[in-house]
């Protein structure tokens, strides 16, 4: 198998986090889980753009950006019919109201459970 052909054979993500350690601990994780990460952002502009714009079959959202919510990048990704999750530290409480009930992701992240959550979402790798 070729390099491009292991390339296509992983689930791509998209992850939204505003906090640097926590972002690159989360891309650290998908990876050892066989993910890999395509693009990532911290803030709001740019996870709209790559919203709209970049090829990925799932996404992580952390619910809160330096104050902003993730609202208008789930709408987009709802509105693509891409899979995605949302990471909070404050449960389904913390969710905004139009998606409460969709899939979270407790803060502090734990390899089992990102694992477990991403291959229910987008049948990944188990």
């Amino acid at each position: 198998m070729t390099a491009e052909e292991t390339r296509r054979t992983r689930p791509h993500v998209l992850v939204v986090e505003d906090e640097l350690m926590i972002r690159m601990l989360l891309e650290d994780m998908l990876t050892d889980s066989g993910y890999e990460v395509v693009a990532s952002a911290g803030r709001l502009d740019d996870a709209l753009q790559f919203a709209r714009e970049a090829d990925f079959d799932l996404a992580i959202l952390d619910v809160n950006l330096a104050g902003q919510s993730v609202a208008p990048v789930a709408e987009i990704l709802e509105q693509r019919g891409l899979p995605f999750v949302f990471a909070t530290g404050y449960g389904e409480r913390g969710l905004p109201e139009e998606h409460r009930g969709k899939p979270t992701l407790q803060k502090p992240f734990q390899q089992e459970n990102l694992t477990h959550i991403l291959a229910r979402l987008a049948g990944g790798p188990a």
